[in-house]
């Protein structure tokens, strides 16, 4: 009598991720927690890599659903098989003066990769048959960056052009954003494919709706980011809270930014003391890893 009713079978009770019952009482897990963790400082692996270009604004390394590790080294793609040890080697360009200037595996398998040159040529590979299945233009200038939405790829020029190609039919040319006035340096879609996250050399971060319209066309992003000081390298989608975008930048800038991507609002800003080339979220823990810039810098 006078007692509230059971919970459904299904109900989850909010209030154990922020204590747990203990013998000496209720005590928050954030006080039993573990505060570190081991993390080793020393490379399981190096991989030589002669001929790696220096060029900050390009992407040239792509680890794929298969355990695959692709790396452009000039005119070549090398497939490095972590588990086997095997190396294959994919010619992509043959004239003497032209080179790769972007890796991106597919996001489903892994397949296939699509492989962007200095020439705006972006092909898609089968790295099973080591074939070339076809060859897309669109671009003036060489391709930094390439990012996979499902069936399409999106990727960016140094034109200041971003392109999403439909890889499925002939005119592969879908949608185009044009919102950058420098080269496109960095690209990201959101885990729904909704939103697409680009960085440029002009120091923006720009938020574009996702489009699958043939011939569809825009010139303004749903938000625009001004809060760096250099190029926009590095970007990166929490998987854990999917509106926050995490973002970091060249040698005059340092930072890595945290923003709502709903609104473009700044959350955070950390000061890394030296130019960020990458971000990458932990699927198991709430941490992400960067990687920076300069031979003095881990």
């Amino acid at each position: 009598k006078n007692k509230a009713p059971l919970p459904s079978e299904d109900h989850i009770n909010s209030l154990k991720v922020l204590y747990s019952q203990a013998p000496g009482g209720i005590r928050s897990i954030a006080q039993t927690a573990k505060l570190s963790r081991h993390v080793s400082s020393m490379p399981e692996k190096m991989l030589d890599a002669p001929g790696l270009l220096d060029d900050y604004y390009l992407n040239l390394l792509s680890w794929g659903q298969n355990n695959i590790v692709a790396i452009a080294l000039g005119s070549d793609v090398y497939l490095w098989n972590p588990k086997s040890g095997k190396i294959i080697e994919i010619p992509a360009v043959e004239e003497e003066n032209e080179y790769v200037s972007s890796v991106n595996f597919t996001n489903e398998g892994g397949a296939h990769i699509a492989i962007g040159t200095s020439t705006g040529l972006v092909q898609l590979w089968d790295i099973t048959t080591q074939k070339k299945l076809r060859k897309m233009r669109g671009h003036a200038g060489r391709i930094g960056v390439l990012n996979w939405n499902k069936h399409v790829v999106s990727s960016g020029g140094r034109d200041g052009n971003i392109l999403n190609h439909d890889v499925r039919i002939g005119q592969h040319i879908v949608a185009t954003y044009t919102g950058h006035v420098q080269e496109v340096c960095s690209l990201k879609w959101s885990s729904s494919g909704r939103t697409l996250a680009s960085g440029g050399n002009d120091n923006q971060v720009n938020l574009w709706e996702g489009s699958t319209s043939e011939g569809f066309e825009r010139t303004t992003p749903r938000v625009t980011i001004n809060e760096h000081q250099a190029a926009v390298k590095a970007l990166g989608w929490c998987p854990f809270e999917h509106n926050v975008l995490a973002t970091g930048a060249g040698t005059a800038d340092r930072t890595i930014k945290f923003f709502n991507a709903m609104n473009g609002t700044l959350l955070n800003s950390v000061d890394t003391g030296t130019q960020v080339c990458a971000i990458e979220w932990s699927r198991t823990e709430k941490e992400l890893l960067s990687s920076h810039g300069y031979t003095t810098n881990s």
